[in-house]
């Protein structure tokens, strides 16, 4: 399963519960008929209708006032509705594929459904509008390509099998080197949004400075719904504790690589697990956190909600129920009555208990109190989705623990990219470059730090 990121960079809500099954059948309605039609439903607030064009699996996934939210997203993020600009469809290996792209007051964007053989929704995606080829990546100013080579390499970690990229010095070694673990969601090895790619940044940044860097796709990118041998029992770790783990186990193995200083850098929900990675392996040479949640989920959920809805300065009905719905996850979440048997369909974004109990009562900055290793804990000042609050929370489980350094950085966002003024979703839709300084700072550090 797959689920809308909570406190990544994502701009838009991502979806994708169920497989897709086959292609759409041929009595009936078009698919193109059937996904503007789900569009006009989601327009009009009548999510019973909408949900109603769910397969089963899906429709137990995410009920009514879940669809509700996700639209309460999308809207305060790219302005009210306004109308369906266009369809059109793709066949994917014999799939259905129907796009409506539609205008907003500030933004377009395209309702991505995907059908089953028999004419339901099994796959939904809310994604940027594209139009025509997208500009091809252009490598930050202070990456260097002729100083390392990159390598496509595979973290396995029992039957997952993740691609890879190795990003590795040309000079001489053996080099020092950074496992970088994903924020939440099904993120590729890029972390790509939109069009940019702050791990691509990350690891071009520190191979040019001599520091080799490994990336990879994410379980629940490569997998979907088989990411855990139980789906309904999935857990942080197996959607990121485990493979950050093999991705070590690899690099300790590789020609290159000095084993004894390697290094884990964890962005958003990457960040908020590196104290659990390191618990898992205290030979880590050390562990670096970027806008990492100190605060429970449940209250980023919250708070994030609140702050989307606000920017125009009204909340309309739709916000309001959205907000209503996160306060109730939140009591859930939060309270004595979430157990192993709460149905996910109760749950943020049909996410399964398990997940949510693996959480629950976990401490982030009091677990990384606790290791021995060198820690390094960055935050942007602009961000919205991992704040400040969560920065102080670091300051204080940390405050007097040796070999801790922190930094924040006025101008920069969720992404470690520069901005002014109020950050906003649509931030993440203008192409950037994780700032150098921080480049800088993470390649002091490891220097710093050495064995």
């Amino acid at each position: 399963m797959q689920w809308p990121t909570l406190w990544s960079a994502a701009a838009l809500v991502l979806l994708l519960v169920t497989p897709v099954h086959a292609a759409a059948a041929e009595d009936g309605p078009s698919p193109e008929a059937l996904a503007t039609t789900f569009v006009e439903q989601l327009a009009a607030g009548d999510f019973d209708s909408a949900v109603g064009q769910f397969d089963a699996t899906m429709a137990a996934a995410m009920s009514t006032d879940q669809l509700a939210i996700v639209w309460g997203q999308i809207v305060a993020g790219t302005g009210a509705f306004k109308a369906v600009a266009g369809t059109r469809t793709d066949s994917v290996q014999g799939y259905t594929v129907v796009f409506v792209t539609c205008e907003f007051d500030k933004d377009t964007l395209d309702v991505k459904a995907v059908y089953s053989e028999d004419d339901a929704i099994a796959g939904l995606f809310f994604v940027p509008t594209v139009s025509g080829e997208p500009a091809p990546f252009e490598a930050a100013p202070y990456v260097d390509p002729a100083s390392f080579i990159e390598q496509e390499v595979q973290v396995t970690c029992g039957r997952w099998i993740l691609p890879g990229t190795l990003t590795l010095p040309v000079a001489e070694g053996p080099h020092p080197a950074v496992v970088l673990v994903h924020g939440s969601g099904p993120q590729d090895r890029d972390e790509t949004m939109g069009p940019n790619r702050p791990f691509a940044d990350l690891a071009g940044g520190l191979a040019s400075r001599g520091i080799a860097a490994l990336r990879y796709d994410k379980r629940t990118l490569v997998y979907k719904g088989d990411s855990a041998d139980d789906p309904a029992a999935i857990t942080v770790q197996h959607e990121t504790i485990d493979d950050a783990l093999a991705a070590v186990a690899l690099l300790r193995g590789t020609d290159g690589i000095d084993g004894a200083r390697i290094y884990v850098v964890g962005h958003s929900l990457g960040g908020l697990l590196a104290p659990r990675i390191g618990a898992h392996d205290p030979e880590l040479a050390g562990m670096a956190i970027l806008a990492g949640p100190t605060r429970p989920t449940h209250e980023l959920l919250v708070e994030q909600f609140n702050y989307l809805f606000n920017l125009d300065g009204e909340i309309i009905e739709v916000e309001q129920a959205s907000l209503d719905q996160a306060a109730a996850w939140a009591e859930l979440l939060g309270g004595d009555g979430l157990t192993a048997e709460t149905p996910a369909a109760d749950l943020p974004f049909g996410v399964p208990a398990s997940y949510w109990l693996d959480l629950k009562g976990y401490d982030p900055a009091a677990t990384a109190a606790a290791l021995t290793m060198p820690l390094l804990v960055l935050q942007g000042e602009r961000d919205y989705q991992v704040t400040m609050e969560d920065y102080a929370g670091w300051q204080k489980g940390l405050e007097g623990r040796e070999g801790a350094t922190l930094r924040s950085y006025p101008d920069l966002n969720h992404l470690f990219m520069a901005g002014e003024g109020e950050s906003t979703p649509d931030e993440y839709d203008q192409p950037g470059h994780v700032a150098d300084v921080v480049i800088d700072h993470i390649v002091r550090w490891i220097l710093d730090t050495a064995p």
